[in-house]
């Protein structure tokens, strides 16, 4: 056992010692019935001006995050979602039971005051408090301000910990919430209605990913956990609601480092009637409007200023290659040179990939982290989009987009194969490189007719990154997947 282990043992043994103090003299350590009247925030922005302080009385609540005792004075800096007060407890404004309160409770303890407002000498505003509340007894100390939490682990692991010592964390997770509020109101303002599709499926599909398995004991066959919405939602669009959305958990067995965690959040939509094209104006508007929300137009990531101002750039996958990459236009026409260029930029390639995932493979390498300010990246390759539609001008290509900020994609969208038979050619020819299995209930779907469709998906998680300026995904994921401690 190391000191900090000791430390914390002999912590926690004097917290419970006070409890049994508290409860002896009949001071519940739990109390319910206590409610705060105003936001420790609202205190200090209404009253910065510290020269009218109004004659009422307060009613507030928080964590006790630091404490000096002075005998018969004490002073808490408490803390609450929206900001901290600090609070002044003198023996002779409280009675006997009250100021024991003050005297015994420990930072991490979360306290009821009632009191007035008062500048100290320093010129701080405090609550002089006539009334102390205990409403729970902390029985663990919080970590040291300056030293517990920088440990990333730790932050990951014991998130609730990480909450209460870093307000950045908690402004992280507040953003987080008002980005997919925004993205729901946005959504809605243009008649989308919000769907839910199934979770666990008989077959994955909607994406190229490992999924997770599952087995249904009462039907005695295995599920996936959904890699993607997408073939649900369109069987939606076959049956007539033309503008449809879903905030989805997917989930992909795969790695896991900065900008991939196996469970995610996700938003797919789909528009009857819309292109690709129309879908890339649409994109701009939403994220703008989400970046508002958030009174951000502009953004430090990763060491890099990213600045949202329309229009956006828009370039063709093999342009980018070669103009981005600043990669030898051969890749584009012979497979070998493709390939060794691929190896060359450190893939885990080989001669038996098709040329078009090999000229992919190329641009994840040489141009995806050189895309920083949003980027639409259009004019794939049907090899690697198996459920957009052909472009009219080039058989070869499908009429889709990525969406790239901050070196990262965050938005997949395209027009949607709508040809039944074509989709089922692609699906067979998948599944066969896949050893995995077409679905046909889908290809059914299609032979009664999807309307003239795009869809795309937006990846909530990276999003949340590029707008607040976390370096990880871990940090906007509020509980992310970590390796067991053993």
């Amino acid at each position: 056992m190391n000191f900090e282990e000791r430390k914390l043992i002999e912590a926690t043994k004097s917290r419970l010692k006070k409890r049994e103090e508290f409860e002896t003299r009949g001071i519940s350590c739990y109390n319910n019935r206590f409610k705060p009247d105003s936001s420790l925030a609202d205190i200090s922005k209404q009253y910065s001006n510290t020269e009218n302080l109004p004659d009422i009385e307060f009613t507030i609540a928080g964590r006790a995050m630091f404490k000096r005792s002075f005998g018969k004075a004490i002073f808490y800096k408490l803390s609450d979602k929206t900001g901290t007060l600090q609070v002044y407890c003198k023996k002779d404004n409280l009675d006997e039971q009250q100021f024991f309160i003050a005297k015994r409770a420990d930072t991490g303890d979360i306290l009821g005051f009632k009191g007035k407002l008062f500048v100290t000498n320093t010129g701080e505003l405090t609550l002089n408090a006539n009334s102390v509340t205990l409403l729970t007894k902390s029985l663990k100390p919080l970590p040291e301000k300056w030293h517990g939490l920088k440990d990333k682990e730790i932050r990951y692991r014991k998130r609730y910990l990480d909450l209460i010592m870093n307000r950045d964390s908690s402004d992280i997770f507040i953003k987080r919430a008002k980005i997919i509020k925004a993205i729901r109101e946005f959504l809605d303002s243009h008649d989308f209605i919000e769907v839910e599709t199934p979770v666990l499926q008989p077959i994955a599909g909607g994406a190229t990913a490992n999924p997770f398995i599952t087995h249904h004991n009462a039907l005695d066959i295995d599920f996936y956990m959904r890699i993607a919405p997408e073939l649900y939602l369109k069987r939606i669009m076959v049956g007539g609601l033309e503008r449809i959305y879903e905030l989805s958990k997917n989930f992909r067995n795969e790695g896991m480092d900065l900008a991939h965690n196996p469970e995610f959040t996700m938003v797919e939509f789909y528009y009857a009637y819309q292109d690709y094209l129309g879908l890339m104006d649409f994109t701009e508007q939403l994220i703008s409007y989400v970046a508002d929300a958030i009174d951000t137009k502009s953004i430090e990531f990763n060491g890099n200023r990213i600045d949202f101002a329309k229009p956006w750039k828009r370039i063709g996958m093999y342009d980018a290659i070669i103009k981005i990459g600043q990669i030898d236009k051969k890749v584009i026409e012979e497979k070998e040179i493709a390939y060794k260029t691929a190896f060359q930029l450190g893939k885990s390639v080989t001669r038996s990939m098709s040329h078009a995932k090999l000229l992919e493979e190329i641009f994840d390498a040489a141009v995806e982290p050189e895309l920083i300010n949003p980027t639409f990246i259009t004019d794939f390759p049907v090899a690697v989009s198996p459920l957009a539609r052909r472009s009219d001008e080039n058989p070869d290509i499908v009429d889709r987009f990525e969406l790239y900020i901050g070196g990262m994609e965050i938005a997949n969208a395209f027009s949607e194969l709508a040809d039944p038979i074509d989709q089922k050619a692609r699906f067979e020819k998948q599944a066969k490189e896949k050893e995995g299995k077409a679905d046909y209930d889908y290809i059914e779907a299609l032979e009664y007719g999807l309307p003239p469709t795009a869809g795309e998906g937006i990846g909530i998680d990276r999003l949340v990154m590029i707008l607040t300026g976390a370096g990880s995904i871990r940090d906007v994921i509020l509980f992310p997947q970590m390796r067991p401690k053993r």
